[in-house]
């Protein structure tokens, strides 16, 4: 019978908890804290973009995709061939047999982009 009796006794204390003379500054700093973690996050993925982009720019520099599409001459034409490859002929498979595996993974992690910020601004709201 005691020891319900200090089971009870002891709830009580801890959901009485007194309010500690530095609450109000230790929350203040763990705030802090935190959003310097968010901050340090944000550098860090700005930067990581921007590395991102360059690296992409200098691949299509490197790469004379800008020499290619002047030499081609008439733009339409340049457009057509590009839908041209990319389009499947005999079924959606199809595009993965001659190179246009590319487009169909570019596509699905745009998809998946467009879901994780679905989700995000699902999550702000």
């Amino acid at each position: 019978m005691a020891e319900i009796e200090f089971e009870r006794r002891l709830e009580r204390l801890f959901a009485e908890a007194p309010e500690l003379s530095d609450a109000g500054p230790f929350a203040d700093r763990v705030e802090r804290r935190l959003n310097t973690g968010w901050q340090t996050r944000r550098w860090l993925i700005g930067a990581a973009g921007v590395a991102g982009g360059v690296i992409g720019a200098s691949q299509l520099i490197m790469s004379n995709v800008f020499q290619r599409l002047e030499n081609a001459g008439d733009s339409a034409r340049v457009l057509q061939q590009g839908i041209s490859q990319i389009t499947p002929h005999e079924g959606w498979l199809s595009g993965f047999a001659d190179g246009g595996a590319v487009v169909w993974v570019a596509s699905a992690l745009a998809i998946v982009a467009m879901g994780f910020a679905l989700t995000r601004v699902i999550e702000e709201l």
